[in-house]
């Protein structure tokens, strides 16, 4: 039996009180980035790899059934306000769009769909694929892997069981085993933290290498709320010495924080 689907540490979850209930979930969650820790060698091992093809063009693509597909899609879907760079991380699910919401039946044993998916990108050699599955063996994601291995691609998979198919296949095995959930074989609680730290730590990481950050700052962001242009307002003041107004007004005239910086100092000259 794979880790993720072993029983419970705890027995009789529905007789504890609502605080033995949430002290006993934060006991099991407070191995997770230990688990997440073990596997840094392999992360970072993807984030080279995958950062010398982001610089020739290529792109970094997850795939997933059910929170494994949800949480990729999530990941994806956070780059390009955050960093300003669209259609370089892509996350697809299993079931389509549709599934995000609601489960889709008999989607992850699809072994062929996922390459299918894969090829409206014009998917090529020159792209990364990430496969995630908590249990290591689902259909979708390993069928994909296989193709996209076949076809040339760098392969990394994403899962919370030692030794499983989805190690196997992947040119890169990313193993984050945080052991049996508190809610038996419930791989949306600790399993699905893990994977959400691993691909927060895989773009992010990315994206500061491809350049994308200076300093500490998000000097890309797109400036979709009032939240955001004041964050960006803020920056400029700090690294040009403006007024809140002026710098406000020159980071809506150039569209992010780089350009207003660079703009202004360019005029200084």
């Amino acid at each position: 039996m794979s880790t993720t689907e072993a029983s419970s540490n705890y027995q009789n979850l529905d007789q504890m009180t609502a605080q033995e209930i949430l002290v006993n979930m934060n006991k099991e969650d407070a191995k997770v980035h230990q688990a997440v820790a073990k596997a840094i060698p392999a992360i970072e091992q993807l984030v080279e790899q995958t950062v010398k093809r982001m610089k020739n063009g290529g792109r970094l693509f997850y795939i997933g059934a059910g929170t494994s597909g949800r949480l990729g899609v999530l990941d994806a879907s956070e780059i390009p306000p955050t960093y300003g760079v669209e259609g370089v991380v892509i996350g697809l699910i299993a079931g389509g769009d549709r599934a995000i919401r609601k489960a889709v039946e008999a989607a992850e044993d699809n072994e062929t769909q996922a390459w299918e998916d894969l090829k409206a990108y014009e998917i090529n050699a020159n792209d990364v694929l990430v496969g995630i599955a908590a249990s290591g063996r689902t259909p979708y994601v390993l069928g994909g892997l296989a193709q996209a291995k076949a076809h040339g691609l760098l392969t990394a998979g994403i899962t919370c069981n030692a030794g499983s198919k989805l190690s196997e296949a992947a040119d890169i095995a990313i193993e984050a085993v945080v052991g049996p959930e508190f809610v038996t074989g419930s791989t949306r609680m600790k399993a699905g933290t893990a994977q959400k730290l691993v691909l927060n730590m895989i773009s992010t990481a990315c994206m500061i290498r491809m350049g994308k950050v200076k300093g500490n700052r998000m000097v890309d962001m797109q400036l979709t709320n009032e939240k955001l242009v004041d964050r960006g307002a803020k920056m400029i003041v700090e690294a040009t010495g403006l007024s809140y107004a002026q710098a406000e007004a020159l980071l809506l005239r150039e569209g992010s924080v780089r350009k207003a910086v660079a703009h202004h100092f360019e005029a200084q000259k």
